[in-house]
């Protein structure tokens, strides 16, 4: 199983590959951890967003994405860009996304604790929203496969 974790701010998609093979975690360099959505005509520049991703999803052979869920209104509301992201991210035919709330991700890494601290992982500090991410779908799908 390999997941891509997604955390979305602003007009960045910032990323981080992650699999487990007989309890093992792996994590995945990737040619590219970071989108940027561009200005330009919007679904031009929509279109080779998620083309873009797209590519990279079938490169790195990934089954699942994982996106933590922004809130539509309040202090931690995302953005329209963000919405529009992770929308095209949803439509990717034959990837399968996972949206989680806020509370779902907290109740299970409270329940698997994450085995590694974050600074000995090698990745960004960028990175850290999406690690948690990657690591709560596959929790979720080793654990609770009936709730997915």
């Amino acid at each position: 199983m390999r997941t891509c974790g997604v955390d979305i701010t602003g007009s960045d998609v910032l990323l981080c590959i992650l699999s487990k093979d007989n309890d093992v975690f792996d994590i995945r360099d990737v040619r590219q951890t970071r989108f940027t959505l561009g200005n330009g005509n919007d679904t031009e520049v929509m279109r080779k967003f998620q083309f873009d991703f797209a590519k990279l999803m079938q490169d790195y052979q990934i089954d699942s994405v994982a996106i933590r869920q922004r809130a539509p209104k309040g202090k931690f509301a995302g953005s329209a860009n963000g919405f529009k992201m992770e929308t095209a991210i949803q439509l990717i035919e034959n990837l399968d996304v996972k949206l989680f709330t806020t509370t779902e991700i907290k109740e299970q890494v409270k329940r698997n604790p994450i085995p590694i601290d974050f600074e000995d992982t090698g990745l960004k500090k960028y990175q850290e929203n999406a690690f948690v991410n990657a690591y709560v779908y596959i929790m979720k799908k080793t654990y609770r496969s009936d709730e997915m």
